[in-house]
């Protein structure tokens, strides 16, 4: 359970090289263009250098995120250097946010830890979903067909104006949208 989470927040898993990135450049302006301050925490399971143009925190700060914070096991950005000895937890993470001046946390990776998800999933690639295995995960947004149905919401990957939506409806009306089990 996230502790430090004071506002809605939502995750977006799933296998490297689905497209977490791609999207999320997508749907930030689109939800900044809805009037949504949104803070963006991105993990990172290696060293990283940012605001370089062409890394993912440049492009993701640029697309639109209030406060952009990246995080690995040894820095975290707005740049402060981090011992390696662990991966720091997203609830520890959330405490370098400043809350009051956003509507939104967005989070990509972390997919281990529990809170809110969308999964991104494209069978094209060959893995697994993480949903039913993960409780967390509350919609699942692909580019083709399941094998199998789902009870939860099914997005379509390729509409980040969907998405948003999505995310504006269930995330902005307060249900379980702060990280709770």
């Amino acid at each position: 359970m996230l502790t430090n989470a004071h506002l809605p927040i939502l995750g977006f898993a799933a296998w490297s090289g689905t497209g977490k990135t791609t999207l999320l450049r997508l749907l930030l302006p689109i939800l900044a263009g809805r009037g949504l301050r949104v803070g963006m925490v991105k993990h990172a399971h290696h060293d990283f250098d940012v605001d370089t143009p062409g890394k993912d925190s440049y492009e993701l700060r640029k697309a639109g995120a209030a406060q952009m914070l990246i995080s690995s096991r040894r820095r975290w950005a707005l740049m402060v250097e981090r011992p390696a000895d662990r991966e720091p937890p997203l609830d520890e993470v959330l405490l370098e946010l400043d809350q009051e001046l956003l509507d939104l946390i967005l989070v990509e990776g972390f997919k281990h830890e529990r809170f809110p998800k969308i999964e991104l999933h494209r069978p094209s690639i060959g893995r697994p979903l993480l949903y039913p295995r993960d409780d967390t995960i509350v919609a699942i947004a692909t580019d083709a067909p399941l094998a199998a149905p789902t009870p939860l919401p099914m997005l379509d990957l390729n509409s980040p104006d969907d998405i948003a939506s999505y995310v504006v409806e269930s995330m902005m009306s307060g249900a379980d949208a702060r990280g709770a089990e």
